[in-house]
């Protein structure tokens, strides 16, 4: 396997992530890479998540820069960073210099130099801060307002549905407490601020940005005008109280699970691929293999194909041996036209002899939410049929907070999930697991009672709810938005396990993923790739996500084990059980080598399959031999320390003890 090809197996791009060089400003260490400041840490506390600068578009889609360093000088205690971003994107040019100084006082100052080189629409452009969800939810703060008043306040717990957050506007600076007396202070200049709560987005941060969303958008930015910003992160209070034990980054990242917590695996589906293609007998056979508990079928009113779909779809599912999750789109339709259609669906579930596990009652595929006269209409045409009707949001928890819909003739809530609404990088997708647990935790809180169903998470966003316009038509070789070269790659597959996990401890009843076949499935079809140069599969083979759903085959109707982790952003881990045996998914989530320490109550005989450069591409063109094959027994005890390497997946199957 040559480089490229490993890359793109590893983390889904032709080369690896390039490394972050570690910095020290005085009792904080953080990192810089990419024109970004990450992780700045005091002691065990994240402190901030990240500083960086975004340019968006009118659309809000933001446009990548390419960053060119100039100078790094780093040394003990103090350091200085000088770099400049160049962003060009559909007639978008703009170029800033950036200028990091970090003191040994723990003060680092981030100042944003920039000109237009074109004449074009921008929603925002500046200084973005992140606060982290684990440390700041539920946090005291003090906000500083530009006309000079300072307000005690506390950030939420649960995530607020007001964005921006209420009393977090027209802010000149912002600081939270981070320990007993110990505050981070950050001050803005050269813009107004305010707060938004991204666990809306799964996001696990709080972020503070420019420019108001209050103020007129999108606005002209003429060619040859300057803007520039400034942040400042100052420690106030006792810091030498902050244990400094904690200081540099364990090697090893230490896993406990919680048996006495356990909650009930979500049923798990996919969604029917969008392709349009049916299956092979080869990919039946082996999406057979995962045990489906539902595939999801979106029939649209205003399709003339939807009889069509809904029976194709309906046969797929019937011969994975799967239920229907059915999301019906009433579109613009009025309501005779919507009976009309309802009773017509009716009809074909009559016919096909189908009940679906449950309904998603939607109105257009963009709305907001479920149009509740629709859900009335829906409960009279099919409620003979005792299925589920569920509201919710075909887009994120944005959305369903935007207007929550009225819940009491509802038998579930739903919305969906995907990790790169803001960042785009591997190692922002790897913080948002923890994000989506807050969110199922507050829809929880939101709707006490209801079931929640999470459909469907994938990669990258399917429509980009807060467009301005169409969708931009795709250039011949290039990949549509929807498609992410890491659906491929063994980084996508300890992300799922991340997600999956999040969701089921935080008590999700129901979870679809992604699609069954092609560059948004599970596994490739046998048509292959349309792009290879770009998505490099190889016709028919599996994608290491499929492997996750393997794994978990045969534990259906069994439980998730919550496991807790000393660093979530290197490692993921899922326990399943069964009644007579149980399964630990582990899966490295960072570019490097991993040594993971399981703790007493996981330790024993275990088998152990590694999924990792070596035999994942063996195991994606024969995934049936890669679990029919006798797995490598292991004694896991104090001493020991599993070694994972990067992106590498480890499925360890615990043994029966002959008495």
């Amino acid at each position: 396997m040559d480089e490229t090809a490993k890359s793109f197996l590893l983390f889904g791009q032709s080369q690896p992530p390039p490394e972050p060089v570690p910095l020290r400003a005085g009792p904080l260490r953080l990192q810089f890479g990419a024109g970004d400041l990450r992780y700045l840490r005091l002691g065990d506390r994240e402190v901030v998540r990240r500083i960086y600068a975004a340019v968006r578009d009118r659309d809000w889609d933001t446009v990548p820069g390419r960053v060119n360093v100039l100078l790094t000088d780093s040394r003990a205690d103090s350091f200085r960073v000088s770099f400049t971003s160049t962003h060009q994107q559909a007639g978008i040019h703009f170029v800033w210099h950036g200028l990091i100084t970090g003191d040994a006082d723990g003060t680092i100052r981030f100042s944003f130099d920039g000109e237009a080189k074109t004449t074009f629409l921008r929603n925002r452009i500046g200084f973005c801060v992140l606060h982290p969800a684990k440390e700041c939810a539920g946090a005291n703060c003090r906000a500083h307002y530009v006309n000079g008043s300072t307000v005690e306040l506390k950030l939420p717990d649960i995530i607020a549905a007001e964005q921006p957050v209420k009393g977090l506007r027209d802010l000149a600076g912002l600081a939270h407490e981070v320990a007993p007396d110990v505050w981070t202070e950050i001050e803005f200049e050269g813009e107004v601020f305010e707060l938004e709560d991204q666990r809306n987005w799964i996001d696990a941060s709080f972020k503070t940005y420019c420019t108001p969303t209050s103020l007129p958008f999108p606005v002209e930015v003429k060619n040859g005008a300057r803007i520039h910003q400034s942040v400042t992160v100052r420690l106030k209070g006792g810091t030498s109280t902050v244990s400094s034990a904690q200081t540099e980054l364990s090697p090893t990242v230490t896993l406990t699970a919680s048996a006495d917590s356990a909650r009930p695996l979500p049923a798990l589906g996919l969604a029917l691929a969008s392709h349009g293609r049916p299956l092979t007998a080869l990919e039946a056979a082996r999406l057979t293999r995962l045990r489906l508990a539902h595939l999801r079928l979106d029939v649209h009113a205003s399709d003339p194909n939807s009889r069509k779909l809904l029976e194709a779809g309906g046969a797929e599912a019937k011969h994975l041996g799967a239920g229907v999750e059915l999301a019906l789109y009433f579109d613009d339709f009025g309501v005779r036209e919507s009976i009309s259609f309802l009773r017509a669906i009716k009809e074909q579930l009559a016919a096909a002899r189908c009940t679906p596990a449950r309904v998603l009652v939607l109105g257009g595929e963009r709305d907001n939410g479920t149009p509740f006269e629709r859900l009335a209409l829906a409960r009279v045409e099919l409620g003979s049929l005792g299925i589920p009707l569920g509201v919710g949001t075909n887009a994120d928890l944005y959305q369903l907070n935007l207007q929550r819909p009225p819940a009491e003739d509802a038998d579930f809530i739903f919305w969906s999930m995907n990790p790169q609404v803001h960042a785009f990088d591997n190692a922002s997708i790897a913080e948002t697991p923890e994000g989506a647990a807050h969110q199922v935790a507050s829809v929880r809180h939101y709707f006490p009672g209801k079931p929640l169903v999470v459909s469907p998470v994938t990669l990258r966003p399917r429509f980009n709810p807060v467009a301005a316009g169409p969708d931009p038509s795709v250039s011949p070789g290039e990949l549509p938005p929807q498609v992410d070269p890491r659906q491929l790659s063994l980084f996508a597959a300890s992300w799922t396990i991340a997600l999956l996990a999040a969701v089921a401890e935080s008590g999700a009843g129901s979870v679809t993923f992604y699609e069954t076949t092609g560059w948004r499935g599970v596994m490739e079809s046998e048509a292959g790739s349309p792009v290879r140069d770009k998505f490099p599969s190889v016709p028919g083979q599996v994608f290491p996500i499929y492997h996750v759903f393997a794994a978990l085959a045969d534990f259906a109707g069994g439980e998730a084990v919550p496991c807790a982790c000393s660093d979530p952003l290197r490692l993921a881990a899922l326990m399943v059980r069964g009644a007579e045996r149980s399964r630990l998914l582990l899966g490295n989530l960072s570019p490097r080598e991993l040594e993971v320490f399981l703790a007493p109550g996981i330790q024993g005989r275990l088998t152990l399959r590694r999924l990792h450069p070596n035999t994942a591409p063996d195991a994606s063109l024969n995934p049936e031999a890669f679990w029919s094959r006798t797995a490598e027994t292991v004694p896991v005890s104090a001493s020991t320390r599993l070694r994972l390497g990067p992106c590498e997946l480890v499925f360890l199957d615990r043994q029966e003890t002959t008495p």
